[in-house]
């Protein structure tokens, strides 16, 4: 089958090489160091946090979004994380997953929006979502870490490349679900297409957004493990250990953790799509 022959690979390392990193190269550092502070900002902050209050607010905005059993859920899974000794580790993955989803809906939901407008726009950004989704996460960290070093930042970039499509997929689909006639209705009555945008069609498509915020989340937290090959710090760092040492009660642990983040995060981020 090998009719001709490609020369893929070393065009791309020459694109990288030659190019893109002696020209943009710095711009890459400045990037990188401004996003570094950012998700070390986040991570000490919550840190900062007394765990107790921590744990005490997640419940309380569990019970209010979510009901009673996941706010005690939440409490006991916050016990678990503390009387297991990775309440920090636990911390610095939350501060990753939240960094790299305030991304996606940054520029996912600006593009769902887009894309729900023009059909165009959407027929162009259907299979780029498609090559996101189905490349292999593995993928993702070698220009990650080629671009942005090891650590925190180049875990963020593929987490953010991993987690966007849900949000532009469900963002789009969101707002192409609202009804024609209640769209027909809001311009009968004079409303401008930045007032149908802002006052109809974004409310009314929250629940299926919230559904995309929720996938995000989820795909996030899924990438902590695979992220930690890479020096990024959390839960995954400490089943990766477990992994390496063959450590299986350090890699439950750390596991466990990863699942107790997810099922608040998940049953906390449903709860505010329902309401």
């Amino acid at each position: 089958m090998n009719y001709f022959y490609f020369p893929l690979e070393e065009w791309t390392n020459s694109f990288v090489n030659e190019w893109l990193l002696p020209t943009l190269g710095n711009s890459f550092d400045a990037f990188s160091n401004s996003l570094r502070a950012f998700i070390n900002g986040v991570a000490n902050l919550l840190i900062a946090v007394p765990p107790e209050l921590f744990a005490i607010v997640i419940a309380l905005i569990s019970w209010k979004f979510a009901g009673k059993g996941i706010a005690l859920f939440s409490l006991i899974g916050f016990l678990f994380i503390g009387s297991v000794d990775i309440w920090e580790e636990s911390m610095q993955t939350l501060s990753v997953v939240i960094v790299s989803t305030l991304l996606s809906l940054a520029v996912g939901v600006p593009i769902g929006i887009v894309s729900a407008m023009n059909d165009t726009v959407q027929r162009f950004i259907r299979p780029t979502l498609d090559f996101m989704q189905t490349l292999p996460s593995f993928v993702y960290l070698i220009p990650a870490v080629l671009l942005f070093g090891l650590g925190g930042v180049p875990a963020v970039i593929a987490t953010f490349i991993f987690a966007t499509p849900p949000c532009v997929r469900m963002t789009n689909l969101g707002i192409r679900q609202v009804p024609t006639d209640v769209v027909e209705a809001s311009r009968a009555f004079g409303a401008t297409t930045k007032q149908l945008l802002f006052k109809v069609q974004l409310p009314m498509a929250v629940p299926t957004i919230m559904a995309g915020v929720n996938q995000t989340i989820m795909l996030a937290l899924s990438m902590a493990v695979i992220a930690s090959m890479i020096g990024a710090p959390g839960l995954g760092s400490t089943v990766l250990t477990g992994i390496s040492t063959v450590n299986v009660g350090l890699g439950l642990v750390g596991g466990l953790g990863i699942v107790v983040l997810a099922i608040i995060l998940d049953r906390i981020t449903q709860g505010i799509g329902q309401n």
